[in-house]
C-alpha cells in the first residue's frame, strides 16, 4: 500500500508552528493536541520538524531556560519526507534507517501530511489481520 493510503485513513490535517515560536508553546500544542512532532512552517514554505525528542534534549541541555527558547534554535531542519504514491515500506525504511518517529509527506512540493511510526504500525497490523482471514477462509474452503 502506499502512503496515500494511510493518509486516506487518517486525514491530512498536519499541525504546525512558526519557527519563532516558544519551546513552552510547542510543548503546550503537543500535550494539547496529543501529538508527537509539529511542522515548523514559514508562510506556506516548510522549514523543518520539532518532536517531543528535541524538546527533550533542549531541556536536558539547557535547563529550564529551554522553554523561552525558539523552535528554530532546536528544530530539525531538512526533514525527511515522501511522496503520497510511495511505499509504506519505502517510508518504514527512511524513518528506521534516520531513527525518525515522523516523516512528512509532500505532494509536489507542498505539504500533504506527516505520518508517525505509529501510523506505519497500525497499517502493517490491519495488513496482517487482512492476511490472516484470507489465509484461514483459503484453509477452510479446501477443508
Amino acid at each position: 500500500m502506499s502512503i496515500e493510503g494511510i493518509l486516506r485513513r487518517k486525514g491530512t490535517d498536519v499541525a504546525t508552528i512558526a519557527p519563532e515560536a516558544s519551546i513552552k508553546s510547542a510543548t503546550d500544542r503537543l500535550r494539547a493536541e496529543r501529538i508527537g512532532a509539529l511542522v515548523v512552517t514559514s508562510g506556506n514554505a516548510v522549514v523543518g520538524l520539532i518532536s517531543e525528542r528535541e524538546i527533550v534534549h533542549a531541556f536536558s541541555r539547557y535547563g529550564e531556560t529551554a522553554g523561552a527558547m525558539s523552535v528554530k534554535e532546536i528544530m530539525q531542519h531538512g526533514a525527511t519526507t515522501v511522496s503520497p504514491d510511495e511505499s509504506v515500506n519505502h517510508a518504514m525504511n527512511l524513518m528506521t534507517r534516520h531513527h525518525m518517529r515522523h516523516i512528512l509527506v509532500l505532494r509536489g512540493g507542498e505539504l500533504a501530511g506527516i505520518v508517525s511510526t505509529g501510523d506505519v504500525v497500525k497499517h502493517r497490523l490491519e495488513d496482517l489481520e487482512l492476511e490472516t482471514n484470507v489465509l484461514r477462509d483459503v484453509y477452510n474452503a479446501a477443508r
